[in-house]
């Protein structure tokens, strides 16, 4: 097929410093997919540098990328704010339609598709105008902080929590959040949250794909063997935000090591949070058993977690959630709490799913899995090596490339049969 792909965030750099998450899978996504269909992404410039750096291991032959930015370098200016990222990326939309509209009308693509970003009430123009079989997705946004938990935000982080339901609700109510809702052929959904926010005339075209991914070697190479000695070791990693409830981990760890005295904690990341979180620790009198490590390159947090015993994700409403398969994929168990895409990915025949409400409730529920964990060898085993089958089985790139080639040929045929439904109408008119 002739394929378009917009992929704002499309880099194999993956850096902390804008869309770490996002960039990498859009890299690896279009990797899989070149090497089945001639294909053209459109992209942001800011991935520029590092895409022409590493496109020596994609197939130059079946892909031609395009960089879209804004006039006067204005990324930089709206990059400063949280609302002026989403405008900026709005105004970039347009702007790749019309590349890409030109675009169709030298080349005849066969289908359209939005990858990146993943974000159901941002609707897509090229989805929405571009005149061809259209597939959005995957994307996520439906899941939200639960109300038992907002207890935890300061005023200012409820004032944020409650503008993101407010622009997603006027997102909403756009002619052309609807139109790119008719137009998909398929629609693509990385949790459940996400899925129930799709109107319901158009559940029928809803499908599940995750967010996350990992490189097949990884989960070929031989573990080393856990030593079973302490110290019992526990990491979170992630960013330092109010949303990935580490709060919550650090209150449950404190609990469990009353009684584990020689456990410790690793806490991987930089953000916002880190000197609340370090002054949390500190009144909770366990610092010396925390050990906060800055934001590491994957590699370096993958070595990390094949040395650890549990990995502990309370994020209150993580789309996607790539650190708990990329935990999985180094055998750990991972507990997490039952919303967004860690409740999608965690299930309990390879991992401890926590369900939502009071805080105190959850923090005693992770204190209790930390416990069962600790002391049960064999089960702590028996989930490791389980949440390592099921990434073999699902998670891989080359596993994700095979399940969106059947995406786009089901998208390519949905699209034949609306055209033929057109054509029969108009003949019967």
């Amino acid at each position: 097929m002739r394929v378009l792909i917009s992929a704002y965030a499309f880099n194999p750099s993956s850096s902390a410093h804008l869309h770490p998450g996002e960039d990498l899978f859009g890299w690896k996504m279009v990797e899989q997919i070149s090497r089945r269909h001639q294909i053209w992404v459109i992209t942001e410039a800011y991935n520029q540098d590092s895409v022409l750096e590493a496109l020596s291991s994609l197939n130059r032959q079946n892909i031609s990328i395009i960089f879209v930015q804004l006039p006067l370098n204005l990324r930089k200016i709206f990059y400063k704010v949280g609302i002026g990222q989403r405008i900026y990326y709005y105004i970039w939309q347009f702007l790749a339609w019309r590349k890409a509209s030109r675009l169709h009308r030298k080349h005849h693509f066969d289908l359209a598709h939005h990858l990146t970003f993943g974000n159901y009430w941002i609707p897509s123009f090229i989805g929405a105008f571009l005149p061809i079989p259209f597939l959005w997705g995957p994307v996520g946004g439906g899941q939200k902080t639960p109300p038992p938990l907002m207890r935890e935000f300061s005023l200012v982080g409820k004032i944020s929590e409650y503008s993101r339901l407010a622009a997603q609700w006027i997102s909403r109510q756009q002619f052309i959040w609807h139109r790119c809702l008719r137009r998909a052929s398929l629609i693509l959904v990385c949790n459940r949250e996400t899925k129930q926010k799709i109107p319901l005339k158009y559940q029928v075209k809803v499908r599940y794909f995750p967010v996350n991914g990992i490189d097949s070697q990884l989960v070929k190479q031989e573990l080393p063997k856990k030593k079973d000695r302490p110290p019992f070791v526990i990491m979170m990693a992630g960013r330092l935000h109010r949303l990935k409830g580490f709060s919550l981990g650090l209150r449950a760890f404190s609990d469990f090591v009353q009684t584990h005295p020689q456990s410790k904690l690793i806490v991987v990341g930089k953000g916002p949070e880190r000197a609340r979180l370090e002054k949390l620790a500190n009144d909770l009198g366990i610092r010396s058993k925390v050990e906060f490590l800055p934001w590491l390159r994957r590699e370096e947090l993958l070595v990390k977690m094949k040395e650890i015993d549990v990995f502990l994700f309370p994020s209150f409403r993580d789309g996607g959630g790539a650190v708990v398969i990329e935990a999985m994929a180094c055998g750990c168990p991972v507990i997490g709490l039952n919303v967004g895409g860690p409740g999608f990915h965690i299930e309990k025949d390879w991992g401890v799913k926590i369900e939502v409400g009071p805080s105190p409730v959850i923090v005693k529920e992770i204190s209790e899995a930390l416990e069962k964990l600790f002391e049960d060898t064999f089960y702590r085993e028996k989930l490791g090596q389980a949440a390592r089958q099921r990434v073999v089985e699902i998670y891989t790139w080359e596993k994700l490339g095979l399940k969106m080639e059947d995406l786009y040929r089901e998208c390519l045929n949905q699209g034949k049969r609306i055209e033929r439904q057109r054509e029969d109408v108009v003949n019967h008119d």
